[in-house]
């Protein structure tokens, strides 16, 4: 039942704007995001007390209004809204499920930027997903970890949540003294008043809001600058240290080794968080600092740093598009050991195929349940056809164009998509475009229609 809380008066007669949209009609989260606007920075304030699990926030959202708007929606799941101001003035809102809906005081013209602040506060909650892993904010022994694939932002803060809206971000977080909060970004303060650390995280480059994170816990936190000047900055749970030092002494050779395959890296830091292993189910490309749940393994650790490129830089324009992402961080997995005296991404693909690279056999046979570019609903957009499919999808490419125009067209879509959004359809038309000749186009229009769309086991020479 939808509550409504008058904190200002509505504009006067005579507006002609019209409520955005309550969801961007994603093919498998039509709720998920809003229409109307388009946010270009997000400025976080948020005091968490872990003991309590309670979370104090405000939100200052900044946007431009893609239409006349009376009305306008954010997504916010769970906690208790005190207030919403638009550009200085008390608006009205409206409580839906995960729906937020604000009526500003004035109407916002077409083209007009905006700032929006929410206070918020209450016990945020861990966010069940359609295949049961969990996300959203998640307690831990000594704190909490916010990971946010595919809906779980919206679980700590208001905003547009759907990864088709990118924006830049500071996130201000105020722990007690004695834990630590570690974000995206750049850490750019951290001070101590009456028992309370606070730090503030800022990222400069577009970030889709479910590669947001926030981990507040003991860490042993370390910075360390790359030859070519990028900060490294990694927040190790004390339990994990001596498992993880040698797997993350790896990660300025990893990031050489991904410039050289995917292009120039495309954010102004890089590191990790390593947490507990009970803390996660799974790691997440959170974006400049990755989340494991424990040590994580070279191969791991590869897969989540390819993602710096190939889902946050470049970002799946809806969840349909998933295989963009996982398609190539796994077959980066491929490339690293056939670059460093493992398997060749050749035999790892045959492997693949003959169903003889997992020792279970349901596992084998899982990546032909559909094809990679039509998950079959929502509780498959983190199916092995969209990882390991789509990782088979990528090789055909290769042997399709040869090698010298595969690096070319995987070093081209990285730059030419940077920091934007892409779905299927603008890759499948790049690569036709540099595919090197008509032979090589008709080849890889055949893998579309066999490998990444059609059903089955595709015949494979």
């Amino acid at each position: 039942m939808a509550l409504l809380a008058t904190v200002g008066g509505c504009g006067g007669s005579g507006v002609d704007g019209t409520p955005g949209a309550d969801g961007v009609r994603d093919p498998y989260f039509p709720k998920l995001g809003n229409g109307g606007y388009d946010v270009t920075h997000y400025d976080l304030t948020l005091g968490y007390d872990p003991d309590a699990r309670h979370l104090t926030g405000t939100a200052e959202i900044t946007a431009r209004a893609d239409k006349n708007l009376s009305a306008f929606n954010l997504d916010l799941k769970g906690l208790d809204v005190s207030a919403i101001t638009v550009e200085g003035k008390a608006a009205r809102f409206q409580r839906a499920g995960h729906e937020l809906k604000v009526r500003p005081a004035d109407e916002l013209d077409r083209g007009e930027t905006f700032v929006a602040r929410v206070r918020y506060s209450g016990t945020p909650e861990a966010i069940t997903d359609a295949d049961g892993s969990k996300e959203g904010w998640l307690t831990t022994a000594d704190g909490a970890l916010a990971l946010g694939e595919p809906t779980g932002s919206m679980a700590w803060f208001p905003g547009n949540h759907h990864p088709s809206d990118k924006a830049s971000y500071d996130i201000q977080v105020t722990v007690p003294e004695g834990l630590q909060a570690v974000s995206n970004g750049e850490l750019t303060r951290e001070s101590t008043k009456n028992g309370r650390t606070t730090f503030a995280w800022h990222s400069a480059e577009p970030m889709a809001s479910y590669l947001a994170t926030v981990a507040v816990g003991k860490y042993k936190m370390e910075t360390s600058v790359t030859e070519d000047g990028l900060p490294v900055i990694t927040a190790v749970d004390p339990s994990q240290r001596k498992a993880s030092k040698k797997v993350l002494a790896k990660l300025p050779d990893v990031m050489e080794w991904a410039e050289m395959n995917f292009g120039p890296y495309p954010f102004s830091s890089n590191g990790a968080i390593v947490d507990r292993e009970e803390d996660a189910d799974y790691a997440l490309e959170t974006q400049t600092r990755p989340v494991f749940p424990g040590a994580p393994d070279t191969e791991t650790l590869v897969h989540e740093l390819a993602h710096q490129w190939f889902g946050d830089s470049v970002t799946p324009s809806s969840w349909r598009d998933m295989w963009l992402n996982e398609g190539f961080a796994t077959y980066a997995e491929w490339l690293y050991a056939e670059d460093n005296g493992g398997d060749s991404a050749q035999e790892t693909f045959d492997a693949l195929y003959e169903g003889d690279l997992y020792e279970n056999k349901e596992a084998n046979e899982a990546v032909w349940d559909f094809p990679p570019a039509k998950p079959t609903d929502a509780a498959h957009i983190s199916e092995p056809p969209v990882y390991d499919r789509g990782a088979m999808v990528v090789h055909k490419i290769r042997r399709a164009v040869g090698d010298d125009a595969f690096y070319v067209i995987m070093q081209g879509w990285t730059k030419t998509y940077r920091h934007k959004n892409a779905d299927t359809r603008d890759f499948t038309e790049y690569v036709e475009k540099h595919a090197g000749g008509d032979e090589a186009r008709e080849k890889v229009r055949r893998i579309w229609g066999d490998w990444l769309y059609g059903d089955g086991k595709p015949e494979h020479p």
